[in-house]
């Protein structure tokens, strides 16, 4: 059987992900989906809003979902679920998990690669996290939770947008933007959101299409402040583009995020050997403040691309498309994490070069 595909919904606390889970619990779409409460404590307020009926762990939806409750151990559910829909108990082909909002999402995302039985049977697809716009700039500035879900996401869903004004939107779009250039925002208001913008975005897929805003590359040249001329940030160097405007809103005033994401880019290729050295003992390193990475290298002699990515300590590589005859080859990485070093990744990553 083909593994499930898999969603992590996160978000901090009131953004609005039960109301999204609500409509999904609710609606008729067709679709078959398992939703996971991930909760660790002895009362799920969260259950008992989307389920009012039962006390039960498993419920069935009469659209054709199930809602299940965890407190405990996600592997342990997960492969529970597995093995009672193969034994053909329970019916679904997809699953979401929510977690609590002050919840890391990196662990949760992890599941899917340390454990043996999770990996067979499951497919992270992506991590989608809902930000609430009315109180997001306070959140990111007060609490370091709420920038790592926004550091985790590959897809953004912004709710409360009614509430604010569009200067407002604009402002936190381009804060979310400088933490985590590489996830599209959409919109989510009263959980109206598009069930394409929450399945089926493999955004943990390895391909070699590596998005990135070009709006956040060009305001990293445009904008960098004088004192942070280290290495690439606004002094010419076409190598490299980073977040030099994240310690900067020109609408909002100052915002220090500590998660905050920098972009490597080069046309020469890469010593592998050099480069699988250098990586290792990076996330040997700095691997707890390594949210995410990836990126679509060039390899000296390889005629093809090479795409990898990672979560924390756990990183992956495999095969990409062949370089087109027209392409120019080249390498493009982009690194999301907690007081990063650039300088030093930047300076490690040149060295690799041949």
């Amino acid at each position: 059987m083909e593994p499930i595909p898999s969603t992590i919904l996160t978000g901090f606390l009131g953004a609005g992900k039960t109301t999204l889970l609500n409509r999904i619990l609710h609606e008729d779409h067709g679709l078959r989906i398992a939703v996971i409460e991930n909760e660790f404590g002895q009362e799920n307020i969260d259950n008992e809003i989307l389920v009012r009926d039962t006390g039960e762990q498993i419920v069935e939806m009469n659209n054709g979902c199930i809602c299940c409750t965890v407190r405990g151990d996600l592997i342990v559910a997960l492969n529970s679920l597995a093995q009672k829909r193969a034994a053909g108990e329970i019916s679904f082909d997809r699953v979401v998990i929510e977690t609590t909002g002050l919840a890391n999402p990196g662990p949760v995302a992890q599941t899917f690669f340390v454990d043996e039985e999770v990996g067979a049977n499951y497919m992270l697809d992506a991590v989608v996290t809902v930000v609430d716009a009315r109180h997001a700039m306070m959140q990111l500035d007060q609490h370091e939770e709420a920038q790592r879900q926004v550091g985790f996401a590959d897809k953004i869903l912004l709710s409360k947008t009614d509430l604010v004004d569009a200067a407002a939107v604009d402002a936190l779009k381009s804060r979310l933007r400088r933490i985590n250039p590489r996830a599209p925002i959409a919109h989510s208001d009263f959980g109206r959101a598009p069930i394409s913008d929450v399945l089926d975005l493999r955004g943990f897929n390895l391909n070699d299409k590596l998005e990135l805003d070009p709006e956040f590359l060009g305001a990293s040249e445009a904008h960098a402040p004088e004192h942070e001329h280290a290495h690439g940030e606004g002094c010419g160097h076409d190598h490299v583009h980073s977040d030099a405007c994240t310690t900067h809103d020109h609408h909002h005033g100052h915002h220090s995020d500590d998660i905050a994401a920098f972009v490597f880019k080069n046309e020469r290729a890469f010593d592998p050997e050099r480069l699988d050295q250098f990586l290792g003992s990076m996330v040997q390193v700095f691997g707890p403040q390594m949210l995410r990475y990836k990126g679509v290298l060039s390899m000296a002699g390889a005629e093809r691309k090479v795409v990898f990515q990672g979560v924390h300590q756990i990183m992956g590589s495999d095969l990409g498309a062949k370089w087109g005859d027209e392409e120019t080859r080249g390498s493009k990485m982009v690194f999301i994490g907690k007081n990063l070093p650039k300088d030093v990744f930047i300076r490690g990553l040149e060295q690799c070069l041949v």
